[in-house]
């Protein structure tokens, strides 16, 4: 089925699953003049509540039934992991465009399936990878790209959140690697534009019992080999005390890029005592705002215009693979070929 592009009015959104994410899409979908937020969709009452005031005119609690009583041309999908896949193929079917959040599923041969229907119905699909579109990493991938740092040799990548999430929560969403590095998995293709071939990574339980219980780890290590020999190495852990820290480092043959964290702000105080100065935003929530923004902007532009998606199928797939591919490394404690993910 090929779709037409004729867009000329405004295009009609629907939003799956109104948590904390879904929010944030809904709130930026309705600053945007040229777009009109037509349904949402969520089981629990007072998100349905948060809807209404928002002033959505059509609201459910159902998935289909949203399909079933009113018209619209994309949906943003926000609801749980393992909703994703069946939301997605049901969407696709439907003829709908989609942004739906990553993961795609936790398992391979769902999210291969899933992309199969997505290419027969010809509809766009984008992931919610939204670190690429935050203003700092997106310069660096710029600088790299326009050879400034030379022929990269080395990525460093650290990512450390402020706080464990609940236990009941790590138990659904497949873990540090396909929950929280899954997005420096991204990161680590797209800011040297180069694929990964072999995956090393070592973990332990050194905040909380209770998530090596689960299953899970919660501090992390792990090296990225690329096809033409370069490395990655990426260092996870779910407490930093100080704050949300997200750094990138590409090292290369002219020289070096970095981007550090953002701060409250820029204020130093120097006594006798040493140099005070704020701590770096606390959550992802302030962190990647404006990312979040800018990726369903990209999005509708490329709806819009009908040009490529920023972020598909293929790179969620790419990722979820880096990430089983850790799962086994530190399992078997060896490192792990991405052709062994099949």
């Amino acid at each position: 089925m090929t779709l037409k592009y004729k867009y000329m009015e405004k295009l009609k959104f629907a939003v799956a699953g109104l948590g904390r994410i879904g929010k944030i899409h809904l709130e930026n979908l309705l600053q945007i003049n040229t777009i009109e937020v037509v349904a949402v969709m969520d089981p629990m009452e007072e998100s349905r509540k948060y809807a209404f005031e928002k002033g959505v005119p059509y609201i459910t609690s159902t998935y289909e039934e949203m399909f079933s009583f009113t018209d619209f041309d994309a949906i943003v999908i926000c609801s749980p992991t393992d909703t994703h896949a069946n939301y997605v193929e049901f969407a696709a079917k439907a003829g709908k465009h989609i942004f739906c959040e990553k993961p795609l599923d936790l398992s391979l041969k769902r999210v291969l399936e899933v992309l199969d229907v997505v290419k027969d119905t010809g509809v766009k699909l984008m992931l919610g990878f939204n670190r690429r579109f935050d203003k700092e990493f997106k310069k660096i991938q710029e600088l790299v790209k326009d050879g400034e740092i030379g022929n990269p040799h080395l990525v460093k990548i650290t990512s450390r959140d402020p706080g464990a999430p609940p236990v009941s929560y790590i138990k659904q969403s497949g873990g540090l690697f396909l929950d929280m590095t899954i997005h420096d998995f991204d990161m680590a293709r797209f800011v040297v534009n180069k694929e990964i071939e072999e995956v090393y990574a070592k973990g332990a339980v050194l905040i909380d019992p209770e998530i090596g219980k689960a299953g899970d780890i919660d501090t992390a290590v792990i090296t990225l080999t690329y096809t033409d020999g370069t490395m990655a190495i990426i260092d996870n852990s779910r407490e930093a005390v100080y704050g949300y820290d997200q750094r990138i480092e590409v090292f290369g043959s002219k020289g070096m890029a970095q981007s550090n964290n953002n701060f409250h702000d820029t204020h130093k105080l120097y006594t006798h005592q040493g140099i005070q100065s704020s701590l770096p935003l606390h959550f992802f929530l302030e962190r990647y705002a404006e990312a979040y923004k800018s990726e369903l902007l990209e999005y509708l532009d490329s709806l819009q215009n009908n040009t490529a998606i920023p972020v598909n199928g293929e790179d969620g797939l790419q990722s979820l693979k880096i990430g089983l591919a850790a799962l086994k490394s530190i399992q078997e404690n060896r490192p792990v070929k991405l052709s062994e993910i099949n």
